[in-house]
């Protein structure tokens, strides 16, 4: 599905970066290495590239990938890009300061299983910034999954990521305008979680 989608010659959620991110990217180590899960059309993670992090991004998607690649080099800085599906992919333990997911919806089970292996793979100390719809996006209709349980709750994500210390995790109303994809005002669920000892 994901390749059908990016295969579109546009930038399917635009090139800037997520605006939450760009709000909350001082939580971030400077130069610190960071993980961007379900990273789709790189966009964040160049972003983050260009501000001299060390990043990483995964999707399952290589037309995604691919144009990552490309927006990379348009803005020459380098990401290490891995295709992968997050199913199989481990991010290891303790490897990263910081860990990017923005709008990444799975099946409850998967994520369940992502979100543990989030935390996991963080530093102590290390960060993690996450930014999901809600069940109430179904009513504004404006991206996002249109399957219910893919959608996340503060409560949710309480539990899916124990280890962390939340500095940031509200549920919020804000106008999201990225590429195509995103048009309008979203309902959301906000993260910023710090890996305990």
């Amino acid at each position: 599905m994901w390749n059908e989608k990016y295969s579109d010659p546009r930038f399917i959620y635009g090139i800037a970066s997520n605006d939450f991110l760009k709000q909350s990217v001082h939580h971030f180590q400077p130069s610190g290495s960071i993980l961007c899960i379900a990273e789709g059309e790189g966009r964040n993670a160049v972003w983050l590239a260009e501000l001299g992090f060390n990043v990483t991004a995964v999707d399952a998607s290589e037309v995604g990938l691919s144009k990552g690649l490309t927006l990379a080099k348009s803005k020459g800085v380098k990401v290490d890009w891995i295709h992968a599906d997050l199913q199989h992919y481990n991010p290891g333990k303790q490897a990263w300061d910081g860990v990017v997911a923005i709008f990444a919806h799975f099946p409850p089970d998967l994520r369940s299983q992502v979100h543990a292996d989030c935390v996991e793979s963080l530093k102590e100390g290390g960060v993690l910034l996450l930014e999901a719809y809600t069940p109430e996006q179904l009513e504004f209709k404006t991206g996002g999954p249109s399957n219910p349980d893919w959608l996340m709750t503060p409560e949710i994500l309480e539990q899916e990521l124990r280890g962390l210390t939340f500095e940031r995790l509200q549920k919020v109303e804000r106008k999201i305008i990225e590429g195509i994809g995103h048009t309008g005002t979203g309902s959301v669920v906000q993260v910023i979680g710090v890996r305990n000892s």
